[in-house]
Formats: C-alpha cells, structure tokens, sequence
C-alpha cells in the first residue's frame, strides 16, 4: 500500500522531482565515468611509465571523489528541502486523515528508494555510455593506439558508485524522517499562506556601496591583471578576498537598487507586467545574495579550472615538440672552490668505463657553456638595476649572478639540430637569446640602449636590438633565462665549465628507439654515477633527460590537471546550476498565488510566461555575467603564473568552456523555467 502510494506521489509530481532527477543522473554519471578510468585504460598499448602516470591519475581520482561526494551530497540533501517544502499541504492531508508521521516517513522512504535506484539505474547507463569516449579521450592524451578496443564496463566502478550514492541516500532518508517527526499540522497547513515582504533598502546607501565594492573590485583586477610582477603570496590572497567580498556587496547593493533604478525609467517599467516581474525578480536576489555570491565565486572557479586545464593539456604536448627537438639531453659540471664553473668532458667519463655515446646517437653534438667571473647579471643591467628592482622584485636576487655564455660555431650547429635559423656575428658583436617570456621583456628593454659589454677582456656591441627567441638546453617549457652568444674568437677556454651532448637516437622503429633509450639512462646513470660516488669528482653535478621522459612527463601533467579539471569543473557547475534551480523553483511555488490572481484580472498566458521567463533567465544570468568578468582577470593571471607551461592562444580552451557550461547550466535553466511555468499553472 505504502508503495503504490509512493509510486503514485512520484508519477504526479514528476515535474517537481525533474530538477532533482537530473542532478542525480549526472552526478552518477560522472562519477562513474572518472572512476572507471582505469579499467577503459587497460586496453591501451602504453608504456610502462605512461602505465604508472595512469595509476598515479587514478589515485588521485579516488582521492577528489571523496570531495565530489560530499559535494553532491549536500547538493542532494539541499535539493531534498526543496520537495519537502513543495509537499507540506500533502503530509498535512495525510495527518488530518490520521496517517502517522512513521507512515509518512515509510512513503518517504520507498520515494527516495525509487528515484534512488531510478537514477543510478538511468546515470550508471549513460555513464557507461560516457566512459566509451573517456577511453578515446585517454588514448589521446597518451598517444596510444586503440586497436586493441573493447566494450568495456568497470566493475569496480559500479560498486563504488553505488556505495557512494546509497549513503548520499540514507543520509536524505535520516533527514527527512527527523523533519516528519519535528513538523507539526498547523505549521504544514499555514506554509503557503506566508506572503514574502519586499525589504526596500536605503537607496542611497546602496548606490555608496555599490561604487565602493566596484572600486574596491576594480583595485583587485588591477593587482592580479597588470601588477602581477610585484606580486607575492600575500597580495595575491588579499585581492581573491577583496574580489569575493565585494562580489558579495555588488549583488547585496543590486539587489536594494535594481528596483528603484527600473522604477525611475517609468516607460519600461509600466510597459505590460514590467513592474510585476521586477517587483519579483528583485525580492528573490534581495533573499539570494548569499547563494548569488557563492555561485558566482563557484563559475569563476569553474570557468577558469576548465579553461586552465585544457590550455596546459594543450601547451604541454606542443612545447615538448618546440622545446625538445633531439632525443637526448645531459650535461656535467664540475665547480672549484670559489664555485667557480671547471671544465669537463662528459666524453672522457665514457671513454673510460668504455663506453660511447656515438654508438647510440646519429646527430651528436656536444659544446661548452663559458662563464666569465667579471661578466655577471649586474654588470650587464649597470645603472638601471634600481629601476628593475622596482618593476621585477625577483631580478634582486640575481645580481651576482654569472652569465651563460655559448660560441657562436656551437650555438649555429645547435640551431641546425634543432631546426632553428642560425646567426651571423662579427667579430666584435654579440647577442642574446632567451625564451621565458619576463627575461625576454627585460632584454629587450636594455637592447634598445645598445648597451656595451665586456667579455673575457673584449668589449662587444649587440647585434641586434631585440632578444633571439631561441634556446640551448631542451626542456619541457620555455624556461631559457638568456644566453649570450660571442664570436669563437673572444672565447677564452678557461671559462669553459657546463659540458652539454645533445643528440637524436639511430634507427626510428618504435622499439629499436625503447631499447636505446634504455640502453642510454643506463649508461648515463652507471658513467656519471660511478665518477660522483666514487669521491673523484665530488663537485660534479650532472643532468640527463630525453625527449621521450619530457613526453610521459607533459603527458602525465596534461592528463592530471584535464581529468581532475574536468571532474571538479562539472561537478561545481552541476552544484552550480542545481542550487539556482531549486531556489528559483522554491519562490514559484510560494509565488503561484500571486499568478492566480493575475489571471483573474485577466493577464494572457502568454505575458504570464514571458513573465516567467524574463525572472528565471536574469536569475540564471545575473552570477553567470559577474563570474565570466572576473574569470577574464584570473585567466589572465593563471596565464602569468603558468607562463612557462602555458602558451598559445587561450579561445579554444575558453570555447569549450563556454560550451559545456551552456549545455549544463543552459539546461539547469530550460529545466527551471519549464518547472516554473508548469508550477505557476497549478492553481489555474
């Protein structure tokens, strides 16, 4: 009996339960497709290292969803509030008819029942679905083949999307039967009777508020947007306090002035239900500003994790192929006494257990870095390090530092290698080439000076006014601070210190590659690692990397910050959407007399609807505008801090963001205005 009622409540009410439904499908779902990463890996033919990057992802996985599940817990049990509220007329119905509260609660129990196994039933479906792609998605991000493909369906996945899900829903079950047991008849009969008052705020008040919070608002996007050089720790976490708390005033001083502002245009406002609809709109962000800021500072953090993730995935797997151009890379110093860079040969090392590089690499160079005690970063800048200090705090701490130095004949064979356009110098010339971008900026502002230096007692003048954007060592980023490139003539041998081999691999099978690669740590690690723990060369410090380490490197980064990006972002925009819904829900339910009565002065349906429409779709806009302005400001900050991993343009990351917010809040907001206007139809 307690069943069919139950079944019965959830068929006639299916539009109130469509909101709470959706959220609960998608929740499952992607749950579901970010725990099951590991099984629609497997197929893969990856590498052993890729191998483990996918165990470490996965444990980091498990690791957010215990977040993603309180997350969606206190989604579901906010979105449980909801349908209590809508149901205080039925559960007074069923006490007035002598139902106690404990049969109340068992119907309850069997709705949440239903839709429980309803939703993981229909969620675990599309999940599955879902995960299909993940696998094309992974393959990508690891540059695996997918011959080996299979229908795949995780288990354990399954199970730990149940278990996760089942709590979530005992958890509503407790809540709802310690509401039951609290209510009380005459309150659930009075519930729809309480009309909302309109508080008027001091107008005045508000307009001083609202100038000061966008004061205050436009001193933060100053500090993150155009002061970045000058900014530490601190000032960082002041300006994200000074943009939240003023978020919130902007929306608490709109609120007390949107009204009044619509009033004063006496055309708009007297214009069909103009001054109902505002009216409305303004009460429901009078009693939302808190919600509104915190849904605002959620799609600012889920514009940006989103945008972020996918412009690092991006950059990282492009960088690796302009930055690292050879196979491989190492490099061994030696330094005396004073610190002081000596010479080395990373060639003789081999020589001497026997070994040689040549053997594996068919392109093979191998060059100097010259240092020169006089030459240091100070010199260089002279008189203008005050200056620098003030625009770059962190050029202070290098002033003693020794400038890298590189010949000309080296740095042309490096540029042939790596497939860049060599120089051409005179005797008495030099230049410089950078590729971080702050080091770059600072180069060329002192270029164009034509400043004067002096090298191993030879004075140079620049070839060029701008810095070359090119590198020496191969890295993952671009990272390369400035090198100066001199003629080989001015090059004194005794400053010769960094020993670099850069070179590409013989033979391009893929597993003729895997086994030289092999071959070469091994040798690397047995070389150098003998001189510097046998105590013969206790000052050494030495390098090794190859290009494919920088790959399964940048592929492991990309797929870490795409994935847990992806997982936070969704669920912050599902939370988002959700949130707005039922409140804007909530306040049709307690405005439906108020549309019964404009029927019976004899509105049109359809002035009825725009009406709806116009206050669901500002309500949805509102946060969404203000998260999308600040989002521009921390874009381009996260652009400032990640400059070495991020490059390139950031409008297709930025689109597929746009994308899938309009497909998850867009449809939070279609479902919202329709549930709206079905609810405001009830008492026609």
């Amino acid at each position: 009996m307690l069943f069919k009622i139950s079944l019965s409540n959830i068929r006639k009410s299916v539009k109130d339960y469509a909101v709470y439904f959706f959220t609960l499908i998608i929740g499952v779902a992607i749950f579901y497709v970010f725990n099951a990463i590991e099984t629609q890996t497997a197929f893969l033919n990856v590498s052993e290292d890729q191998r483990e990057i996918i165990k470490f992802l996965t444990t980091a996985i498990s690791a957010v969803s215990v977040f993603v599940a309180i997350v969606l817990g206190l989604l579901i049990v906010y979105a449980s509030r909801f349908l209590m509220k809508r149901r205080n007329k039925e559960f007074a119905l069923y006490m007035m008819l002598g139902m106690s509260k404990w049969k109340i609660s068992a119907i309850l129990v069997c709705e949440t029942v239903i839709i429980g196994i309803s939703s993981l039933f229909v969620g675990l479906l599309i999940g599955i679905g879902l995960s299909q792609v993940m696998s094309a998605v992974v393959a990508n991000l690891f540059k695996a083949d997918m011959n080996d493909y299979k229908f795949t369906v995780s288990a354990s996945a399954i199970l730990k999307t149940i278990i996760y899900f089942s709590i979530m829903y005992v958890v509503v079950i407790l809540r709802s039967g310690v509401v039951i047991g609290k209510c009380r008849l005459i309150t659930l009969m009075q519930s729809g009777r309480r009309s909302e008052k309109i508080t008027m705020k001091n107008p005045w008040l508000c307009v001083i508020v609202f100038l000061i919070s966008v004061a205050v608002l436009g001193y933060a996007y100053y500090t993150v947007g155009w002061n970045q050089m000058d900014l530490g720790t601190k000032k960082l976490l002041i300006a994200i306090i000074m943009g939240a708390v003023s978020t919130f005033f902007i929306f608490w001083s709109a609120a007390g002035m949107l009204l009044r502002v619509i009033m004063s245009v006496k055309g708009l406002y007297h214009r069909g239900l103009n001054s109902f609809t505002f009216r409305q709109l303004s009460s429901k962000v009078n009693t939302t500003v808190a919600s509104m800021t915190v849904i605002c500072l959620m799609l600012f953090l889920t514009i940006c994790t989103l945008s972020s993730a996918f412009a690092i995935r991006n950059s990282m797997n492009k960088q690796v192929e302009d930055f690292f151009p050879v196979d491989f890379y190492g490099e061994a110093e030696r330094q005396d006494s004073d610190d002081q860079p000596m010479y080395t040969d990373i060639d003789d090392y081999y020589r001497e257990q026997g070994l040689s590089l040549e053997d594996d690499l068919k392109e093979y160079h191998k060059f100097h870095i010259y240092t020169d005690p006089e030459f240091t970063l100070f010199t260089f800048i002279g008189d203008k390090m005050d200056q620098l200090k003030e625009d770059y705090a962190s050029i202070g701490h290098m002033e003693d530092y020794r400038n890298e130095i590189i010949k000309l004949s080296d740095y042309n064979s490096l540029m042939k290698l790596y497939g860049y356009k060599t120089l051409e110098l005179n005797d008495d010339e030099y230049a410089i080439c950078a590729t971080f971008s702050g080091f770059v900026s600072i180069y060329d502002m002192l270029l164009e000076s034509k400043p004067a230096i002096n090298v191993f007692g030879n004075e140079l003048m620049p070839h060029s006014e701008k810095t070359i954007y090119s590198f020496v060592r191969p890295s993952m980023q671009p990272m390369n601070g400035g090198v100066f490139i001199i003629p080989d003539s001015v090059a004194d041998e005794s400053g010769a210190g960094t020993n670099i081999v850069v070179g590409n691999y013989n033979g391009s099978d893929k597993e003729i590659i895997a086994a030289t690669e092999t071959r070469v740590r091994d040798g690397w690690k047995k070389v150098i690692g003998d001189h510097v723990n046998d105590g013969t060369d206790s000052g050494t410090r030495t390098y090794m990397e190859t290009k494919i380490e920088a790959a399964n490197d940048a592929i492991g980064l990309g797929a870490l910050v795409t994935f847990l990006g992806l997982y936070i972002g969704f669920i912050f925009l599902v939370s988002c959407g959700a949130i707005l819904a039922l409140k804007e829900l909530s306040e049709s339910s307690d405005s439906a007399p108020r549309y019964t009565m404009l029927r019976k002065l004899g509105v049109e349906e359809k002035e009825i609807t725009k009406s709806v429409f116009l206050q669901t779709g500002i309500f949805f806009l509102l946060p969404l505008l203000l998260a999308c302005l600040h989002s521009y400001f921390g874009l381009k900050m996260g652009r400032f801090m990640l400059e070495m991993i991020v490059s390139g343009s950031l409008v297709k990351p930025i689109f597929f963001t746009a994308g899938v917010v309009v497909l998850i809040y867009g449809g939070y907001f279609l479902l919202t205005f329709l549930g709206s206007k079905a609810i405001t139809r009830e008492q026609k």
